[in-house]
């Protein structure tokens, strides 16, 4: 009976991918396949990240957003939306690999 373990990640290291994800532009599915974890894992850890600095720059007034800010979500946001669409094509792909074979 084999049951898989949950490798717990320290904080440290999660906001070390979140900055390679956000910062440097890597993809989600790159950096989960690398580090064996899953792209929703990264995006939620970016996601947390992204909280942390929010709250550092904005520790008790109301959030504000520059056009810049903005941009830069809008792009992170952007790339997110393209690798979901990629992941999508590939489990398309992989479903049709699989009806074949059945066939």
């Amino acid at each position: 009976m084999s049951h898989h373990m949950r490798k717990h990640k320290p904080h440290e290291y999660k906001e070390y991918i979140a900055k390679l994800y956000i910062e440097e532009g890597r993809k989600a599915t790159d950096l989960a396949y690398e580090i064996g974890v899953s792209p929703t894992s990264i995006r939620q850890w970016a996601k947390l990240y992204r909280e942390k600095q929010d709250r550092l720059v904005h520790p008790n007034e109301e959030q504000r957003m520059t056009f810049t800010e903005i941009e830069n979500k809008l792009r992170v946001a952007e790339q997110e939306l393209r690798e979901r669409e990629e992941e999508l094509e590939i489990l398309k792909k992989a479903m049709h690999v699989f009806i074949k074979d059945r066939t």
